[in-house]
């Protein structure tokens, strides 16, 4: 009776002891505290602040969780020195050019540490290296920023509303905005006769396609082109021979001993040739009168008259 007595408090131990090695294998599946007794190799970095970094945070690599922060010191003056915990198998993909930089661990998750660049020409890390940082801003940095734009933006409404720079004399002088308002107006009006001008070229550029039109003949018939370009050479060569003879004509004026010259320079040979139809005129006056005698004449009215008779048959 006493055997199974004894035998009820072991196996009580024994699912106990059971639950316990399941608890603490299920703790450790889950809180994936298995990576705590892989092989690590130990890197710093040193930041001049870490913005709440804390030692147990993660550290990613590509998206992929590669250690956790193992120590934050303080460094120099006021620096921060960071020493980071890496599993051993990792070290291969990071290089000793590789940057660190502090994140979050989503909007308002954890603060996390990020590795990231590097080159496959430089060596993957060793233990007790120190890899370079890239400084973040922190959120007091942008609120000082953000609070550094607002005043520069206040002084600047400040000298807009007082009427300083050229948008200020803008905003506040109505005759530099008249002046503007007129030369709008007339490149309004300069772009309406650009377009009216464009129309008037289409026009012409539509008359020249359209066929039996010279301007189209001009461009398509080359037989009218050649025909144009003979006329102007023709047009041309009478201009050549128009100047020379002008040229000689005004060499012959200038010339004392030519007959033109003579006729232009000698007053007494002109004085002769005006005798010389004057009395050609009163010659010629003569000769008609006694022309007009002989066809009164007995001896010549016969033929005169039937010479009359005869025109006016025709």
């Amino acid at each position: 009776m006493n055997e199974p007595k004894n035998k009820r408090p072991v196996i009580v131990g024994l699912f106990i002891l059971t639950g316990i090695f399941f608890l603490i294998g299920g703790i450790l599946i889950i809180g994936n505290l298995h990576s705590t007794f892989s092989k690590k190799i130990s890197i710093s970095t040193v930041f001049d602040n870490v913005n709440g970094l804390q030692p147990g945070n993660n550290i990613w690599f590509s998206g992929v969780k590669i250690g956790t922060v193992k120590k934050i010191e303080f460094f120099g003056m006021s620096q921060v020195k960071v020493i980071m915990n890496i599993n051993n198998e990792s070290k291969q993909y990071i290089r000793k050019d590789a940057k660190v930089k502090i994140s979050t661990d989503g909007l308002i998750g954890n603060k996390i540490l990020v590795i990231y660049g590097g080159t496959f020409s430089s060596p993957e890390i060793e233990e007790g290296d120190t890899l370079l940082n890239e400084k973040i801003l922190s959120t007091e940095d942008i609120l000082n920023t953000f609070q550094q734009n607002n005043l520069n933006v206040l002084a600047l409404t400040k000298k807009l509303a007082a009427g300083e720079g050229t948008i200020g004399k803008l905003l506040n002088n109505d005759s530099i905005y008249y002046n503007i308002s007129e030369t709008i107006k007339s490149l309004q009006k300069a772009s309406e006769n650009a377009q009216v001008l464009l129309a008037s070229l289409s026009n012409f550029s539509e008359k020249m396609n359209t066929k039996g039109t010279l301007a189209n003949d001009l461009v398509t018939d080359t037989s009218v082109f050649y025909s144009l370009k003979t006329s102007v050479l023709n047009f041309q060569r009478i201009s050549d021979s128009a100047t020379v003879f002008v040229n000689n004509l005004k060499i012959a004026t200038d010339n004392t001993k030519s007959p033109v010259g003579i006729l232009l320079h000698d007053e007494q040979t002109g004085t002769d040739l005006k005798t010389t139809i004057s009395n050609l005129k009163t010659s010629s006056e003569k000769l008609d009168k006694d022309l007009e005698a002989l066809q009164h004449n007995f001896l010549l009215r016969r033929y005169f008259n039937k010479e009359a008779k005869k025109n006016k048959k025709q």
